[in-house]
């Protein structure tokens, strides 16, 4: 709000609203909507090893991946 604030002073003619939407641009951008709906899918299919109480220290290989991978699309679709 304060660089919205400071530039309206600059250029007095900026609509505050349509200034601060391009600023804070409130639409998703497109990898943003696919991480979600890849996360939606990962949770439909994948296993979630949390629920069956997995202890990391002897999870195998492919489950090790499953865990980074469903934690790599949930970043993602997170960083709205």
């Amino acid at each position: 709000m304060f660089l919205g604030s400071l530039l309206l002073r600059i250029d007095p003619n900026i609509n505050d609203s349509l200034y601060l939407g391009y600023i804070c641009n409130d639409q998703p951008t497109f990898w943003t909507m696919f991480y979600k709906i890849l996360a939606k899918i990962n949770k439909a299919i994948l296993p979630s090893y949390t629920k069956r109480g997995l202890d990391l220290a002897k999870a195998s290989k492919l489950q090790l991946a499953i865990i980074g991978w469903r934690y790599y699309v949930t970043t993602r679709a997170l960083d709205s």
